[in-house]
């Protein structure tokens, strides 16, 4: 049996319908501003304000329905986040990173991410690994009918829960505050067919290694995962840029 199945129960591998995932807590309504900056954050995610493209004031007022105060708050909550730039008398712009910054937000998340990994496995309760395992089912599913945008929401809801299984606040502000800045780059790093099969099997090694109570094994798949996430981007960057897409 190969490591892809192995964390599929009999009746899954038989083609059964996988674990369902628990409903989400109910949350407290969002200000519109929140509800606004959640909006233009998954549309930047999914490049379509690609980087250095500036935001329209008028525009996307009317795209969204909303007057310009809440707009620009929107703006501000971006901005602080990095994703969102704001120039005097220029407006907002998407943020465009260099390969420098790319490399060590990369960097940084990988390792911030590896430590919550051996964390989580000694910390995280037993709710919680069965949680990020439905989670993986659900993301297989997505990736088996080749929709990425869900797969990439599971994706991330993944990622996240292994940063709260680790149960350190500090460490887990630190991950959002850098994680911020680079999803958009994540997202684009699985176009490419080859590649997010690849992510895909990992993702399942990360569920077995976490099961399994393996920090050692999950924080280096992780770093791995990552290391790919961040040379996947540069070539794109450099696939915009109209240089030598392969020379990472």
């Amino acid at each position: 049996m190969s490591r892809s199945t192995e964390l599929l129960p009999d009746s899954a591998a038989a083609g059964e319908a996988a674990p369902p995932v628990a409903a989400p807590a109910a949350t407290p309504a969002r200000t519109l501003p929140a509800s606004v900056a959640g909006r233009l954050r998954e549309r930047i995610i999914q490049g379509e304000f690609p980087p250095g493209s500036r935001l329209n004031e008028r525009a996307l007022c009317e795209r969204l329905g909303v007057s310009r105060t809440p707009l620009r708050e929107a703006f501000r909550v971006l901005a602080a986040e990095g994703l969102v730039s704001i120039e005097p008398n220029r407006g907002a712009q998407v943020v465009a990173l260099s390969e420098a910054n790319i490399r060590e937000a990369f960097e940084v998340i990988g390792g911030l991410e590896a430590m919550s990994c051996r964390l989580a496995c000694e910390r995280a309760t037993d709710a919680e690994i069965a949680e990020i395992r439905a989670l993986t089912y659900e993301m297989m599913a997505s990736h088996a009918r080749h929709d990425l945008p869900s797969y990439f929401r599971t994706n991330r809801e993944i990622h996240e829960r292994i940063s709260l299984a680790a149960h350190n606040s500090l460490l887990k502000q630190l991950y959002d505050a850098q994680n911020a800045r680079i999803q958009n780059l994540r997202f684009v790093s699985n176009e490419d067919r080859h590649k997010w099969d690849l992510a895909m099997r990992e993702h399942i090694e990360m569920a077995q290694a976490l099961e399994a109570r393996d920090a050692d094994r999950l924080a280096d798949i992780m770093r791995q995962h990552l290391e790919r996430k961040c040379a996947a981007a540069l070539r794109a960057l450099r696939h915009q840029a109209g240089g030598p897409a392969d020379s990472d």
